[in-house]
């Protein structure tokens, strides 16, 4: 079974889509530019798709945790 979370979040699979698109349109003789575009697009999203997933991964770690004492600092003030 395919992990999504590991895959979603993997540099080299989200270059693989960005060289596989990019090449399709190259192949279909789109605009440099078009292309350029297109693959930095597809690599912001990649980047905001991978954010999501930790973001999510580390908020369900915190909330799996005990809960934590407060901190004191030097002085003895709860913080």
């Amino acid at each position: 079974m395919i992990n999504w979370k590991t895959k979603l979040t993997s540099r080299k699979f989200w270059l693989a889509v960005t060289e596989f698109v990019t090449m399709m349109m190259a192949a279909f003789k789109f605009a440099d530019t078009t292309i350029t575009q297109v693959a930095a697009i597809i690599m912001a999203g990649a980047g905001l798709v991978a954010y999501i997933i930790a973001e999510g991964f580390t908020d369900a770690k915190a909330a799996e945790a005990p809960y934590a004492l407060p901190y004191v600092d030097d002085e003895g003030t709860e913080m």
